[in-house]
């Protein structure tokens, strides 16, 4: 997907609010963060060790079909040949298209670090199913049952669901990362500091393999 708009998405996105909101009351304003409180910190998540050769990031949106598509035909063989044999550390940083992204990465960084990635393939994987209602009350159950499959109950998922801090502070990291790196549509694909566009797994096993052995 491409960013058409460039970053004029971003003030609308922030204005989405938090996951909870819709909810309760889609007509809600989430109250503001106190100016006392320090912005939440946005970790990048990532996969392998870390002193890996090769560093993998993927700038992708959970909407994103193209990005879907990566995941499905790509992933799982980038892991297992380069992930877990510590050849590749991959790192996923979120871009946000619209409001159903923002809250599914909400969701995905609700179940911590661990269960991350996890997550992301649920997310994925039923891609078409989760996002495909316009009513955002719909999208917000569907993820719901997606944060359940995870192990979070509904209590957990709504405290960290709507914490307005923490969704204006992914925004701001969003933008601040596809600025410096020049990220125009996803999936974006950086193999050691060297951006590419979508590509097949053969394509990215060859790059991978020349760094390896160059």
């Amino acid at each position: 997907m491409t960013m058409k708009n460039g970053f004029a998405t971003l003030a609308l996105i922030a204005a989405f609010g938090a996951f909870g909101t819709a909810a309760t009351a889609q007509t809600a304003t989430p109250a503001p963060a106190t100016t006392e409180a320090p912005a939440p910190v946005i970790a990048d998540m990532t996969m392998g060790q870390k002193d890996a050769p090769v560093q993998v990031i993927e700038y992708g949106s959970y909407t994103c079909p193209h990005c879907a598509d990566f995941h499905a035909n790509v992933m799982d063989k980038l892991k297992a040949d380069y992930i877990d044999t510590g050849k590749v550390q991959f790192t996923f940083r979120e871009v946000y298209f619209d409001r159903y992204g923002l809250w599914a990465a909400m969701m995905a960084r609700c179940g911590g670090e661990m269960r991350y990635f996890g997550i992301a393939d649920i997310l994925y994987d039923t891609q078409r199913d989760w996002a495909a209602s316009s009513d955002p009350a719909v999208v917000v159950q569907n993820l719901k049952k997606i944060g359940r499959q995870a192990g979070m109950d509904d209590a957990a998922l709504d405290q960290c669901m709507q914490d307005g801090a923490m969704a204006q502070a992914l925004v701001d990291t969003y933008e601040a990362n596809v600025k410096k790196d020049g990220v125009e549509g996803t999936p974006t694909i950086f193999v050691n500091g060297t951006k590419h566009s979508n590509m097949s797994y053969d394509d990215l096993k060859k790059i991978i393999d020349g760094e390896l052995n160059g």
